[in-house]
């Protein structure tokens, strides 16, 4: 990677083809299409649960890092809002009812894998998440007022109030990653798993539309 390229740009240009194939997974395409069941989209919920378990068991972990400890903001933390979006989506006992797909188990053991073994990995899973969740997954947040007439307990993973202004704080989390004391070698890798990270949740997203019936899938 180039030194003279941010590696905020070089991440987000080495991830830009996986995250559209994300973005147009079938099962998303039919959310963004209002074609699922509030419950099926109940069910991504579920799937949140496990893989921000894990992202933010990984942030206690290394808040005190030197290089990495600058991401782990606590204004990003999603597990209370995912509980209150489920106890709206599932009822009071939704917390009995937490399978998590075997894609997802899959995901949340990488990132858990990292945050053991390689601090950068982790954040590379941090960027895919919580970058995507504060710009591209507020539309998410629309559909469920337009197409479900969901707000507030049910869309609150989409609530980042506590973060102040988005922009200002975008500019932040890329400051973060261009001056974090990586080398080239060392940036690549993280670009590779961020790559992975969305390879993941496509597999995540495929598997859940095998849970959704066919009619719902169809455009």
């Amino acid at each position: 990677m180039s030194e003279q390229q941010p590696f905020s740009q070089s991440l987000r240009r080495a991830t830009a083809a996986a995250h559209d194939r994300a973005h147009h997974s079938r099962y998303m395409d039919a959310l963004f299409g209002g074609r699922l069941a509030l419950a099926d989209y109940g069910t991504l919920v579920v799937q949140y649960w496990h893989i921000y378990a894990a992202l933010e068991d990984g942030a206690d972990r290394l808040a005190d890092h030197p290089v990495v400890g600058g991401f782990a903001v606590d204004a990003l933390r999603r597990r209370d809002a995912i509980a209150a979006d489920l106890a709206f989506l599932r009822g009071p006992d939704w917390a009995d009812e937490l399978h998590p797909l075997a894609s997802t188990a899959a995901y949340a053991a990488r990132i858990r894998e990292t945050v053991e073994a390689w601090p950068g990995g982790w954040v590379a899973h941090h960027y895919t998440r919580y970058l995507g969740d504060i710009a591209g997954g507020q539309a998410v947040r629309v559909l469920l007022e337009r197409h479900y007439g969901v707000t507030g307990d049910g869309a609150r993973f989409y609530d980042f109030a506590a973060l102040g202004p988005v922009p200002p704080f975008r500019t932040h989390y890329r400051a973060l990653l261009d001056a974090a004391a990586w080398d080239d070698v060392e940036r690549a890798r993280i670009a590779d798993e961020a790559c992975h990270a969305f390879e993941l949740n496509i597999a995540m997203l495929r598997e859940l539309a095998d849970t959704v019936p066919p009619e719902h899938l169809a455009a």
